[in-house]
Parts: structure tokens; C-alpha cells; sequence
């Protein structure tokens, strides 16, 4: 052989996975910066079945390769993952890529975790971007340990890459659409009835506005579930919606961390097990409703949730850390204790707070003849009306802490003077203005709040 030739190329490794139904992530690809034969392409996973669209493993590689060229002087923080997003017109497809730096065989190298989607699918995937890089960004966090343990990083990503494949297929075909026709809610019934009592009404749809419109719905009837999953949609944006799903009337779809709002079907002996790190790790609280027994239950609020979230995700990072060997604890492994922190497996707790907004709302749109707009009309004022109240709750705090610059310390005049004396109505309220103002909760309630946690639970006790 000629000393002129590049040395040759090894065959790129491929794992073809599984999905029930249409999958439209055309491929998965691990690459990194080879100092000498620049970029490669470590890994490939593509979902099994039929496609609308197919690229061939080099087609693959060359995209994948598009994402590290330009790399190498890459200058970022430890630990910094890099979000880009290409649309690349001449080929059809877009590429979602998060940029990462890791130790490869010894060495630091510049690697790339990507996802590869037609083009046509763009306005699919734009609404669930947000919760696909999340979990990709945690997953590259225990990726970025393994590697430099001198583990196998491929079957790490796979408990990520292969859940959000059966996520976007699972989407594809039971997506909550944008716009939701009140008749299929229990809002349009002549009344409640015995199908759904008044009181169960009010509180699911309290406690799922306390903890930002996240819920989850279970039961073993499909149809019940679905109605319930709708009519909790009604009080999200057209974009939430997008991010819900309905259940699936043969079989049950997995917990997906992230989504707004998601029906799940109990199995033949009446039970739906959650996982409790993919609940920790949703971005909001949640709310969990069981239709069959008419029960809700809530996390605590969004900075008691931050806080044992971010715990947690030490703990677990702190664990693999400390591991000896690949196999001392598989990287998807609860971590059930830990030094500094031992979580609390029952997240899940009875609602806690009573609302006057919510109360008021159930009541008057009964008031209403159904089957014409004038209920959808009174919901539309009603979220106005909340959105408003968050608005003027945000500027309240603004102007009481100088935009920030000093701490909020009149939460009793700020319930006083917006009418929010009622604590579930504050959670309502303050709920909205989070989504509007991230980290709302952690600014007002953040250092006293586990003193607040220890006060209620003596409470309780008595």
C-alpha cells in the first residue's frame, strides 16, 4: 500500500430499533472530531419498518458529518452542550445536533449527538424541539461520565434516543390537536352527571392550572380518559396541545417526561406504575388523575419541584461518578438514596389548596345552554382573565423587589391587594405567571420555603 493512502475507514456500527406505528426520526447519530481523519460517525440508530423517506448509511454519515465540520475551534464551558439546528433544503431533511465536548479513547474530542427528520415534518417537531433536547441534555450528561470512566457511551444514549423514537411515533398518530371541539369534553354536557362528579371536575382542573396544565390521566376505560385528557386541554395554548397526547385504546403508551398533558391506560390488574426519575424530571409538577376512582393528587409547586429535581440529578450524576465497573449500576437505575439526600419516592400528595377561580368558573359554565359557542366564548374570558391577573402579579413583584435587585418580602400585601387571599388561587395565579417568568416560584418562595415544608408536614401529623 501506497504510504500516500488515508487508512481506511472502519464500518460504522448501526442499531436498528423497533418502533410500533410510523416513526418520522429518519436517524440517530453519535459523531465526534477524529484529530486525524476529522469528522466520524460512531454510531447510527435508525427505526425499524417503513418510511416515508430513507437515507442510506452514507447519506447518514455525510449529515452527521455536516454537524462537527467548523468544530474544532470550538471554545465553550466545561460541561456545555451546544443546541443547532440545521435545515438543509438540498437534501430534505432538518438535523438537530447538540455539540458536546468528551474523552474518547483517552483523549478530549469535540462530539455531536444528533436527530435526523425530513423536512417535511418540521412544523411536527418544532412544538416537541424543546422536550427532545432536554432529554437528550441530561442523557449526555451521564454519557459525558461514562466516557470518561472509559465506559461504552452507545448503550447509554440508547436509553434516550430509542424512548424518544416510540415519543415522536407515539405523537404522529396520538397528538391532541390544536384546536379541540368543546362537544368532545365533559364542558358540554347538560350537566356533570354521575360520569363526573362536580366536585372531581373542580379539583382536577385546580390542581392541573397549580401545577402549570401538567397532568397525567389514567384509567382503563380509553374513551373516559381521552374526554378527561381534552378537557384538561382546553385550558392550554394551541402549542401545549400540540404537546399532549391522547391514549391509546389497545395497548398503553409509556410515561413521557415532558409532555403537557398524557392519558395512560391501567394493564389487566387495574394498575399504572410510574417511574419516578421521569416524573422528577419533567420540567413542571404534575398533577395525576385516576378517572376510574375519581381521585387527584399533585407534586408540590414549582420550587419545592426545582429543588428536588436538581438534588436528584446530583445524586444520580454522584452515583455513576463513584461507580468501579460498568455493570455497578446501569446508567437508567433509580438512585434510591444517597449521602446528602434520600427522595421521597411518594411524590404524589392530596390537593392541598381550595380555589375560588376555578370554583366560580365550573359553576357559571353550567349556567350556559351547551351546544352552542357561548361556553367556548366564557372559557376564553376565563383564561384571559387568569392571564391578566398573572401579568399584573409579575409587574406587583417587579416594582416591590426593584426588577430583582432586592428580595420579595410582602407576600401578604400582594395577596391583599390582587384579591388572591385564597391560597389556590395564588398557586393558580402564580402557576400562570411562571410560565410567563421562569423561576417566579424559586424567587419569591426560594430560601424560606423547606422551612414551609417542615411547618406543613407538622401540621399534618396532628
Amino acid at each position: 500500500m501506497s504510504s500516500g493512502c488515508p487508512p481506511q475507514s472502519p464500518a460504522v456500527a448501526k442499531s436498528e430499533v423497533t418502533v410500533e406505528g410510523e416513526c418520522p426520526l429518519l436517524a440517530a447519530t453519535f459523531a465526534y472530531w477524529d484529530n486525524i481523519l476529522g469528522p466520524r460517525v460512531r454510531h447510527i440508530w435508525t427505526p425499524k419498518g417503513d418510511q416515508v423517506m430513507f437515507l442510506s448509511d452514507g447519506e447518514v454519515t455525510f449529515l452527521a458529518n455536516h454537524t462537527l465540520n467548523g468544530e474544532i475551534l470550538r471554545s465553550a464551558e466545561c460541561g456545555a452542550v451546544d443546541v443547532k439546528f440545521f435545515v438543509l433544503a438540498e437534501k430534505g431533511v432538518i438535523i438537530v445536533s447538540l455539540i458536546f465536548d468528551g474523552e474518547l479513547k483517552g483523549d478530549k474530542n469535540t462530539c455531536a449527538l444528533s436527530i435526523i427528520l425530513p423536512q417535511t415534518e418540521l412544523a411536527f417537531y418544532l412544538p416537541l424541539h424543546t422536550i427532545c433536547v432536554e432529554r437528550l441534555k441530561h442523557v449526555i450528561r451521564k454519557g459525558r461520565i461514562w466516557m470518561q470512566k472509559g465506559y461504552n457511551i452507545i448503550s447509554v444514549l440508547s436509553l434516550e434516543i430509542v424512548p424518544i423514537m416510540e415519543l415522536l411515533a407515539s405523537m404522529k398518530t396520538h397528538s391532541v390537536p390544536e384546536d379541540i371541539d368543546i362537544k368532545d369534553t365533559v364542558l358540554n354536557d347538560d350537566d356533570i352527571g354521575d360520569s363526573c362528579h362536580e366536585d372531581f371536575l373542580h379539583k382536577a382542573v385546580s390542581s392541573h392550572l397549580q401545577t402549570c396544565g401538567c397532568s397525567i390521566v389514567v384509567g382503563s376505560n380509553p374513551e373516559k380518559v381521552n374526554k378527561i385528557v381534552r378537557t384538561l386541554c382546553l385550558f392550554l395554548t394551541p402549542a401545549e396541545r400540540k404537546c399532549s397526547r391522547l391514549c391509546k385504546a389497545d395497548s398503553s403508551f409509556k410515561y413521557d417526561t415532558g409532555l403537557f398533558v398524557q392519558g395512560l391506560l391501567k394493564d389487566s390488574r387495574g394498575s399504572f406504575v410510574l417511574p419516578f426519575r421521569q416524573v422528577l424530571y419533567s420540567p413542571y409538577p404534575t398533577t395525576h388523575i385516576d378517572v376510574d376512582i375519581n381521585t387527584v393528587k399533585q407534586m408540590p409547586p414549582c420550587h419545592e419541584h426545582t429543588y428536588n429535581q436538581r438534588r436528584y440529578m446530583r445524586s444520580e450524576l454522584s452515583a455513576l461518578w463513584k461507580t468501579d465497573s460498568e455493570e455497578d449500576i446501569p446508567p437508567d437505575t433509580v438512585i434510591h438514596t444517597d449521602e446528602s439526600f434520600t427522595p421521597d419516592l411518594n411524590i404524589f400528595q392530596d390537593v392541598m389548596h381550595k380555589d375560588t377561580l376555578v370554583k366560580s368558573f365550573i359553576d357559571e359554565v353550567f349556567m350556559l345552554k351547551p351546544g352552542l359557542s357561548l361556553r367556548s366564548t366564557y372559557l376564553a374570558q376565563f383564561l384571559l382573565l387568569l392571564h391578566r391577573k398573572a401579568l399584573t402579579l409579575l409587574k406587583y413583584i417587579e416594582d416591590e423587589t426593584q426588577k430583582g435587585k432586592k428580595p420579595f418580602r410582602s407576600l401578604r400585601n400582594l395577596k391583599t391587594d390582587l384579591d388572591l387571599t385564597v391560597e389556590g388561587d395564588l398557586h393558580i395565579v402564580m402557576a400562570f405567571a411562571e410560565k410567563l417568568r421562569a423561576g417566579l416560584h424559586s424567587f419569591v418562595f426560594g430560601k424560606p420555603f423547606y422551612t414551609s415544608m417542615q411547618e406543613r408536614d407538622a401540621l399534618m401529623s396532628f
